[in-house]
């Protein structure tokens, strides 16, 4: 592992733990003595998303993250439930061994999770995903709530 300081090839780890990204090391210099970190990621197989006009596209987190954020913007429920909330749905994603799924199971699993967390970031969601048009769709929501 190269140094990020002073790009010396040789470093030994000095601690070793698993985190949500992966697995965490703690790496020394054996010239420079600086320490930083490195994250271990196991690379998953390709999943891909079919979409509601019939378009693939690669599954990425990141848009899944963004968008499930954005609804809990300013609610009060911590950033470690939703991470974990995101972790779950991914997994459960994953955990159908399928290399592909329809945009409509992820988007009906997202709000399923969401609901049970907070009611209001479930509305925000709902209300781009079921693509609300006017004010009777939000009534109709809440109704159901």
């Amino acid at each position: 592992m190269d140094c990020p300081y002073c790009s010396h090839i040789n470093s030994k780890v000095t601690d070793k733990r698993k985190s949500p990204q992966g697995v965490r090391r703690r790496r020394e210099c054996l010239k420079c003595k600086k320490r930083f970190t490195t994250y271990e990621k196991t690379e998953k197989g390709d999943l891909y998303v079919i979409k509601k006009q019939g378009q693939r596209e690669k599954f990425n987190r990141d848009k899944l993250e963004s968008g499930i954020e954005r609804a809990f913007e300013k609610r009060p429920v911590s950033r470690d439930k939703v991470q974990k909330m995101i972790n779950e749905i991914e997994e459960q994603i994953r955990k159908r061994g399928k290399k592909e799924i329809k945009s409509s199971i992820i988007g009906d699993l997202v709000s399923k999770k969401i609901k049970r967390l907070d009611k209001v970031a479930y509305i925000r969601f709902a209300s781009v995903y079921r693509d609300f048009e006017d004010i009777k769709d939000f009534k109709k929501e809440l109704k159901e709530l």
